[in-house]
């Protein structure tokens, strides 16, 4: 892993800084991707004391914007053209429907699209430097969604744990075609489910309301800590276990099955195909 440079999305807090510091302390270069500078700055900060890796950097960027996102990929590849390692791990949970400046649903916008179209747009690079890995963050309630194509902007009878679910199960959708895409590039595409982690994004909803904190707070005691979560994309981005290994879905650092719905060749094709259009990516 020295040798690496890995790139992780939704670094500030939570299993994205956790996962950033295991990788930073296998001595490989790390880039942190924040929408806060000073929330980012802080994360730096710790994740370079905590691992004596000096080698961390910051990157700045609100990934609800596709404008935003096509900027990060150019500073990626300017900043760190030795790319191997990408990790899409950046999440909004709401419970209130709002749209980004582009127009688009925030929660299908931030938790698929952005990793759709950053990945894109650093696919050439991955390759360039391969043996390359994509890790996407996914969760195991895709179970319960159904993807609808015909109202990927959640328009009718808005839910946010709905939206969120259906975001996910876009994700591993992307995963498995991408995989069957980069076959044969050295470059492997995986995701995993990193299981219950206590962190403080919901209480940060505005719209969640009273009673939501309350139960919250409740539960939380019982989830795992953004460690214990960060431990399976470490496992994906550092492991020579798996080396050459895609197309998988990950619990708990081993491979298991997906819904049924997930591994829908033709729906992933038609998905790509729409996310495409939403994006603008034309390769």
């Amino acid at each position: 892993m020295k040798d690496n440079v890995c790139v992780v999305t939704g670094a500030s807090s939570g299993i994205g800084k956790a996962t950033a510091l295991g990788l930073a302390r296998t001595g490989t270069t790390v880039a942190i991707v924040a929408r806060d500078q000073v929330r980012g700055q802080a994360a730096l900060a710790e994740i370079k004391a905590a691992s004596g890796n000096p080698d961390v950097g910051l990157l700045l960027a609100d990934l609800s914007s596709q404008a935003e996102v096509r900027r990060l990929a150019d500073e990626v590849r300017s900043r760190y053209p030795h790319l191997q390692v990408l990790i899409n791990n950046a999440g909004v949970a709401l419970t209130k429907r709002t749209l980004t400046v582009d127009g688009l649903e925030t929660v299908f916008a931030v938790n698929y699209l952005a990793p759709f179209l950053l990945t894109g747009l650093l696919l050439d690079v991955l390759k360039a430097n391969a043996p390359a890995r994509v890790v996407n963050v996914a969760g195991d309630f895709h179970r319960k969604a159904t993807m609808r194509l015909d109202d990927l902007m959640s328009e009718t009878d808005y839910s946010g744990a709905r939206a969120n679910n259906q975001a996910k199960l876009a994700l591993i959708l992307f995963t498995y075609e991408l995989a069957r895409r980069l076959e044969g590039t050295g470059v492997t595409a995986n995701c995993l489910h990193p299981g219950p982690v206590a962190t403080e994004a919901p209480l940060k909803d505005p719209d969640l309301s009273p009673f939501g904190r309350f139960m919250y707070r409740l539960v939380k005691p019982f989830f795992q800590s953004p460690e214990s979560g960060a431990e399976t994309p470490v496992y994906l981005a550092s492991s020579e276990e798996i080396a050459g290994l895609t197309g998988k879905y990950f619990v708990k650092r081993r491979a298991v099955a997906s819904s049924p719905e997930s591994y829908d060749e033709g729906l992933a094709r038609r998905l790509w195909a729409t996310s495409a259009q939403l994006t603008g990516l034309t390769q």
